[in-house]
């Protein structure tokens, strides 16, 4: 009865952690975002593809992998195009986490994070 219990609290905890695919029509959101630092390059990402920090990639907690997203960094105008290819961030208060060579393009680097603006796009 124990064994079943505690199997059964297992899959209730493992259930929250499950990530729900939302659809990138019409997703437009504004938070706040950072970027992977060096030590994740080359490392697999939840899509089982490595992390490449000079390629246009994001992690996204719910944006089904291979989503295309527009991010624009609110603080100059500065906007990149990203593929959605990791989960995450996994710092509260993130929208989204960003590959080294997005964050320089959106001219975030020095700061470390920035208010950004996430536009799904359709294919």
């Amino acid at each position: 009865m124990k064994r079943l219990l505690g199997a059964c609290a297992l899959l209730s905890l493992l259930a929250g952690c499950a990530s729900h695919d939302i659809d990138p029509r019409g997703y437009d959101k504004t938070g706040i975002a950072s970027y992977y630092g060096a030590r994740h390059h080359g490392k697999l990402t939840a899509s089982g593809e490595p992390f490449n920090q000079h390629g246009l990639t994001a992690a996204h907690p719910g944006l089904r992998f291979g989503t295309r997203v527009l991010v624009t960094n609110l603080g100059n105008n500065k906007s990149v195009i990203v593929r959605i290819n990791d989960r995450g961030p996994h710092t509260r208060g993130r929208l989204i986490d960003l590959s080294r060579q997005a964050a320089k393009q959106l001219g975030m680097l020095s700061s470390g994070t920035a208010k950004v603006r996430v536009q799904g796009l359709s294919d």
